[in-house]
């Protein structure tokens, strides 16, 4: 029996609705997009398509453990109540913490907030939210007064001109990033300009692109104030009716940009190109800034937001259809996380610690008199604190911060130096994992139900598609089995989600009003939502209220903020550079993102392997001339080093990264990649107002790696490989590939590849070997029963074939006679197809796929394209690679 359910996407910001088709009969499930949600209207990325490939059982964590032993819940749960009681009462509340995730869904990040903030009283609850959305939680707060996100997604389409700042949109939003697309073919007078550091494939569709220096985006955003003043393009009674602070802002903005020329030279800009990006914005009324990591991430991540604020309030340009300050939100709820006090500073319902009204009202509705009256540590901090034993006991819940926090090397001493490690997952081997004394099976997408709030404040339902997988629970059950043994049992006596739902909502509303002080958040509609209700909870946008009952697209309108005064902020800006800047020994700035079809740390998306064909390894961007000067052939491999820790990884070279610049993906992890993991080199610098790190500059140093040996290995069955210093393991379509390299050579190729790494006693076995032993040459392939097993290439340098059609051969029942005797070359037969390197993940299409069809049939567009390839028509995340082949 088949059945149709409505879901939401747990990747990106965007919160895309999802319509899956679920098969229980054989745990299988169809996904598409829903075209009524109104977020994406049908449309998904590639991560989102391939979700019905990444709920396999193999790899959960199934069981709770303890101490490396499978355990019971009830015992699981004794043992962190009492460890968790025992911290407290010899060292305090603040020895103990949570550290949750974007990943959690509302009601989760509830409870976990109320248990450690209302019932422990400590403020020791922080999430991984902090690495990416703090800065703008801090400058929205210090402009409006709340932590409001203005607009909304429809503002797309009625912008006049669309600012995308330190956003690669197109791969990190791809289907928002779409809806920009389509709004520019249907008004080609849409202005688009992209400003950032590297040329990405956002810039595909930019009438410019600004390449500002790193960390420069301060000086160019109070250049903008400076410049709207002189050209006169102030909305003066705007900023007289519906602000303060205007004086001080425009001469910190003239202090700092006392000219188009100096400002370009500090932003290394052509004058040109940044005088047409301020007439731009002078003359155009509908104006739409979208910001994201690369304006949070910074150590001046919070003052770079209000420059851009400033921008708008000067320009009366908020709160209005088409115009306003947008922040693309990185996880699928941050927002909620945000909404419920999931940052160390907040309390629930946006409430906040720098008000004692707040921490009384929050105290009285939650019934408690033991709640935290400070802010607790920020993630960075608090990492620290760990480290230096002043945290005796943390639970990490949905998140793996040895690999996704900076300096990540000294995560993963903090986590083996604690007393007590708990760790609720629904991935049994993560970097964090290895790590916790106790872990909890939690459940996971496809299993979890709740809700989650996306970029535009609107909050939609995730429902559970199948039964959960072996014992793993609710996080929000698992958290409240813990506090009621902890003895606050009265406090958290729900029963499903929909109760901490509800009650979510009354907090929101709870003495939110003119007169004892109005609140953003106020979703008090849904306070006494039924059961059923929930179930068929419709998205919507906050508030949703008595004077909201269907929520409300934007806010400010009205030119009325959440200030004391009711007037927004303006905030003096002095620009400053990044804390670490380059010097003799780390000449270059290291910046740090995501990639279109990972997310995160690769727990779920390399489970698809669709997902992992795009960009297979660790790589790092070089510019030529960085290239040539350092020694650094295309496709050779490199070791990077910071202060903090060094990786390997792969070179790509390329002018889209500008000279002096280095870029590195954030994904790999010690389960896939041997030396990749990015965070073990970012400085662990953070903005001294959001605590948000600066992920996007690191100084750093780059040298060729040198190994004796290079190589890969293609094999249907799982390995284990210790012979290489550098390995990689990318899951493909039944076969798994190891990309390697080693600084020492085994004494016989031979017997080391059939004594370790393939099935030499299996039935029906076949060999076939190549050797060129003055050379270092080695390849070998075994044959069973006809069917491709495992294939191996060493080379002592890098010239070894591409890997496309040697993959495509595990695919097949049994081999051709011509395929069998082509398989050592590496290279298909006359007349058989490469596909090349896939640029369509969706669709599975390789790029020498489409340079054929380029050639052959003539092709000039990349519509073109989709119609004879459908390369490009399902996300069109891919459009840039497919223009730059025709």
């Amino acid at each position: 029996m088949k059945n149709t359910i409505k879901t939401t996407c747990p990747y990106c910001g965007v919160g895309c609705g999802i319509s899956a088709l679920v098969s229980d009969k054989n745990h299988q499930v169809t996904i598409s997009g829903d075209p009524s949600h109104p977020a994406n209207f049908g449309r998904l990325c590639s991560k989102g398509s391939a979700l019905g490939e990444t709920i396999e059982l193999e790899g959960r964590l199934l069981n709770p453990q303890a101490y490396g032993r499978d355990t019971s819940w009830t015992e699981a749960l004794d043992l962190v109540a009492n460890s968790f009681i025992k911290t407290i009462e010899q060292y305090g509340p603040d020895a103990v913490a949570i550290y949750g995730s974007g990943q959690l869904l509302t009601e989760d990040y509830y409870v976990a907030n109320k248990l450690m903030k209302g019932f422990i009283g400590s403020g020791n609850m922080d999430t991984n939210s902090r690495l990416c959305m703090s800065s703008s939680v801090a400058g929205h707060k210090r402009a409006f007064g709340s932590d409001t996100v203005p607009g909304c997604y429809d503002d797309y389409e009625q912008a006049e001109m669309i600012i995308l700042i330190g956003s690669n949109a197109a791969w990190c939003h791809p289907v928002s990033f779409q809806r920009i697309r389509a709004a520019k073919e249907a008004n080609p007078t849409l202005k688009i300009v992209v400003i950032d550091p590297r040329r990405t494939s956002t810039c595909d569709i930019a009438d410019l692109h600004l390449p500002v220096a790193s960390g420069s985006d301060g000086v160019l955003f109070n250049g903008l104030l400076h410049y709207l003043h002189q050209e006169n393009t102030l909305n003066q009674a705007y900023i007289d009716a519906h602000t303060e602070g205007f004086s001080k802002a425009l001469n910190a903005a003239t202090n700092s940009s006392h000219s188009i020329e100096q400002i370009a030279a500090q932003c290394n800009l052509k004058v040109e190109d940044l005088n047409h990006f301020y007439q731009w914005f002078a003359s155009h009324e509908k104006v739409m800034s979208l910001y994201s990591q690369g304006i949070n991430q910074s150590s001046s991540g919070t003052d770079k937001v209000n420059a851009i604020i400033n921008c708008h309030l000067a320009t009366g340009r908020i709160g209005k259809p088409g115009m306003g300050p947008f922040s693309l939100t990185g996880q699928p709820n941050a927002m909620g996380g945000r909404e419920v006090g999931g940052l160390a500073h907040q309390l629930a319902a946006h409430m906040d610690f720098s008000s004692t009204d707040d921490i009384d009202r929050v105290a009285r509705f939650w019934d408690t008199q033991t709640i935290a009256t400070k802010p607790g540590l920020a993630a960075v901090d608090l990492f620290d604190a760990i480290y230096d034993g002043k945290v005796k006991a943390v639970w990490i819940m949905g998140t793996n911060p040895a690999v996704s926090m900076p300096n990540a090397n000294k995560i993963t001493q903090a986590l083996q130096r604690c007393d007590f490690v708990v760790v609720s997952d629904c991935i049994a081997n993560t970097d964090t994992t290895a790590l916790a004394h106790v872990l909890l099976p939690a459940q996971g997408w496809s299993e979890k139900d709740g809700t989650i709030t996306n970029s535009e404040r609107c909050i939609s339902r995730q429902r559970a598609l199948f039964s959960p997988a072996g014992s793993a629970k609710p996080d929000w059950w698992i958290i409240t089995q813990v506090a009621r043994r902890m003895g606050f049992e009265k406090a958290f006596h729900y029963q499903n989600a929909s109760e901490i739902f509800c009650e979510h909502a009354a907090l929101s509303g709870f003495e939110n009003n003119a007169e004892q002080g109005l609140r953003d958040f106020d979703i008090s509609a849904f306070a006494k939502i039924s059961q059923q209700d929930y179930e068929r909870l419709q998205p919507i946008q906050w508030p949703v209220n008595q004077a909201y009952p269907q929520g409300k697209a934007r806010f400010f309108d009205d030119g009325q903020f959440f200030t004391r005064s009711g007037k927004a902020q303006f905030i003096a800006i002095k620009p400053k550079l990044p804390v670490n800047l380059p010097d003799k020994d780390y000449p270059l700035i290291l910046n740090t993102g995501r990639l279109r079809d990972q997310w995160h740390t690769m727990t779920r998306t390399a489970i698809a392997a669709k997902l992992n064909q795009h960009k297979p390894e660790p790589f790092v961007e070089v510019h030529p001339v960085d290239a040539q000067h350092y020694n650094l052939p295309a496709n050779t491999l490199a070791v990077i080093e910071s202060l903090w820790g060094s990786m390997i990884a792969r070179v790509q070279v390329t002018d889209s990264q500008q000279q002096g610049n280095l870029f590195v993906p954030m994904h790999w992890t010690n389960q896939y990649a041997s030396q990749g993991r990015m965070g073990v080199l970012v400085n662990p610098v953070v903005d001294p107002v959001s605590k948000q790190p600066e992920s996007k500059h690191t100084p750093a140093r780059i040298k060729a790696y040198q190994p004796v040996w290079q190589g890969f290995i293609l094999s249907r069955r799982e390995l284990t490989i210790t012979e290489s210093e550098y390995q990689v393991k990318i899951k493909g379509e039944q076969f798994y590939r190891y990309e390697l390299a080693g600084v020492s050579l085994p004494e016989d190729w031979r017997s080391s590849v059939q004594k370790n790494l393939c099935s030499a006693n299996a039935e029906n076995t076949q060999w076939q070997e190549y050797q060129d032993s003055a050379k270092g040459n080695y390849r070998a392939a075994q044959i069973i029963n006809r069917q491709l097993e495992t294939v191996i290439f060493i080379a002592a340098d890098n010239t070894l074939p591409d890997r496309g059609w040697l993959t495509s051969l595990f695919a097949k029942m049994q081999l051709e006679t011509q395929e069998r005797m082509a398989l050592l070359t590496g290279r298909p037969p006359v007349g058989v197809p490469d596909v090349g390197t896939i640029v369509c993940a969706c669709f599975n299409v390789g790029e020498k796929t489409i340079q054929a069809a380029i050639k052959e049939k003539n092709l000039k567009t990349h519509q073109e394209v989709g119609l004879c390839l459908k390369a490009g028509t399902n996300c069109g995340s891919c459009v840039p690679e497919i223009k730059a082949l025709l």
